[in-house]
């Protein structure tokens, strides 16, 4: 049940929001093994008046993307694999043609399973709740 919240500049059109939250989506499901019914993508634009660089307005397209996971369901490799995947897709889709902005960045945030979750139940409850299941005679 992730979480992704991306911030990008300059402003772009709805269609490009969601060209990205597909691509976002696909890569979660597909890199981080996250369902993606429940893999929710919010975007925000700036203008480019609104993000700054070493006290200077960026330049060059720019992006900072957040995705929060439950601890301990991805190894370094899986997150070191969505990171330079997802900042490949948003230089494809923002950079057109060109790089980013040196300055973007693609966060991945690891949360206590009993910390967050959706539907009103946390996540820790869900997998409990797995575990405690009866066994289903095949």
């Amino acid at each position: 049940m992730p979480t992704l919240n991306l911030k990008v500049a300059p402003l772009q059109n709805p269609g490009r929001h969601r060209q990205l939250a597909q691509a976002l989506t696909a890569l979660t499901a597909e890199l981080l093994g996250k369902r993606r019914e429940v893999t929710a993508v919010m975007i925000e634009d700036l203008p480019t008046a609104r993000w700054y660089v070493d006290a200077e307005e960026v330049q060059r397209p720019t992006a900072f993307l957040e995705i929060s996971i439950t601890a301990g369901t991805n190894t370094d490799v899986e997150k070191a694999a969505f990171i330079a995947a997802a900042y490949a897709e948003l230089e494809r889709q923002l950079g057109a043609g060109g790089p980013l902005e040196e300055a973007s960045y693609v966060i991945v945030r690891e949360l206590p399973a009993a910390d967050w979750g959706y539907g009103g139940a946390t996540q820790q409850l869900r997998r409990l709740a797995k575990l405690s299941a009866p066994v289903q005679a095949k």
